[in-house]
């Protein structure tokens, strides 16, 4: 895995010299927050030694450098999915690889179901906790010292500090911004009414197919990490409703510039 990351890594130095500050998941129908990058570099992914190829609709599959907020960021425009046939060592591939690169900060985001019926479609929701015991954990199996210990402690995977500039920018702003506990599932189906309701029981606010796998790579590697959900769809509210991956596309481009100005402003204050 060493072996991999570094060949991956010394091959993005060739074509991008410059270390990132900050490193960018974007969720699906989320991709239109390159725009606000000033460019300066994209790779994609299936140029990149060992990187896998996202496959999914509303994920574009490459590596963004450049400016954002006048910070050096690189952005993942695409992430994997363990849905998709990939191993998790594969989908945390990147993230690993961008802590290598220099990164100092993961800022992540996602289209998530709500399960917390006080909310919406279109609602941000801070990701405060997670429940990560639907998917299998990507730590398992021999540790890798270089990446950090063998028992990570969680209790904070998500930085209260940065959750405290994050609801200062949202107050400032006048943008509404929910808190709750995301809940990560494999997919790739969308949850049974069953389903979602015993999420709602165990804790969850909100439930995808993404994300915790990433953060808990992140927080044993030592990076400090922020994470947004977009409400996508609310399904255990109506008794006909029907979710279709094109909803939830359109309803994360809908609440899209909400979530980029909090993500911008963040950076800007590194």
């Amino acid at each position: 895995m060493m072996q991999k990351i570094n060949e991956a890594v010394a091959f993005i130095k060739e074509q991008y010299s410059k270390k990132p500050v900050a490193g960018i998941v974007l969720g699906s129908g989320l991709g239109s927050f390159v725009g606000e990058i000033e460019v300066e570099k994209e790779i994609p992914y299936s140029a990149i030694p060992h990187f896998p190829v996202s496959t999914v609709e509303g994920h574009s599959g490459k590596l963004v450098f450049g400016k954002l907020s006048g910070k050096d960021v690189v952005a993942m425009a695409g992430r994997f999915h363990y849905y998709e046939g990939y191993s998790t060592d594969a989908v945390v591939f990147p993230i690993r690889v961008m802590k290598f690169l220099g990164i100092e900060i993961l800022l992540v985001s996602n289209a998530a179901g709500g399960t917390n019926p006080t909310f919406k479609v279109g609602d941000l929701m801070i990701i405060k906790d997670h429940i990560s015991f639907f998917t299998p954990n990507p730590l398992v199996g021999k540790n890798i010292s270089e990446f950090g210990p063998r028992f990570p402690d969680m209790s904070e995977p998500y930085k209260k500090d940065l959750i405290v500039k994050a609801k200062a920018i949202a107050a400032t702003n006048n943008i509404d911004l929910k808190e709750g506990v995301y809940c990560g599932v494999t997919g790739p189906t969308f949850e049974t009414r069953a389903e979602y309701n015993l999420i709602g029981v165990v804790g969850g606010d909100a439930v995808g197919m993404s994300t915790v796998q990433e953060v808990i790579v992140a927080v044993h590697m030592g990076l400090p990490v922020f994470a947004v959900s977009v409400i996508t769809d609310m399904g255990i509210r109506e008794e006909e409703n029907v979710i279709t991956h094109e909803e939830v596309l359109q309803a994360a481009k809908d609440a899209e510039p909400k979530l980029t100005y909090i993500f911008k402003e963040l950076i800007a204050q590194l």
